[in-house]
């Protein structure tokens, strides 16, 4: 699957009464919301002697893509811009591969 046809099949099921403004809000509250319940289940899994519940956490990592779709769209911008920003951003500060060395001394990033 393309991560753009993603966004555009995804965001099908957007309220169509929420304005840009609204859309971010709601994006970003979206996210910490289904990240708190993704950290939730490692830490029954970590802290609470649970199983780890691979299939619960790969439907709350589903909701986490749903609202990152979500803030992308807000901003009028493909998701792929955003990940491929991404990549960008850590072959800068780890041009060959993650190393402890570079993550502690890392310099401020624009």
């Amino acid at each position: 699957m393309n991560i753009n046809d993603y966004q555009k099949e995804a965001m099908r099921t957007l309220n169509p009464k929420l304005n840009k403004k609204d859309i971010l809000i709601n994006s970003v509250m979206g996210l910490c919301g289904e990240s708190g319940e993704a950290i939730d289940i490692v830490k029954k899994w970590l802290m609470q002697g649970h199983d780890l519940d691979k299939n619960h956490l790969i439907k709350e990592l589903g909701d986490i893509a749903w609202y990152l779709a979500e803030a992308a769209t807000a901003l009028d911008v493909p998701l792929d811009t955003i990940l491929e920003g991404n990549l960008d951003k850590l072959h800068k500060r780890y041009p060959d591969g993650f190393n402890t060395s570079a993550s502690i001394n890392r310099q401020k990033e624009d």
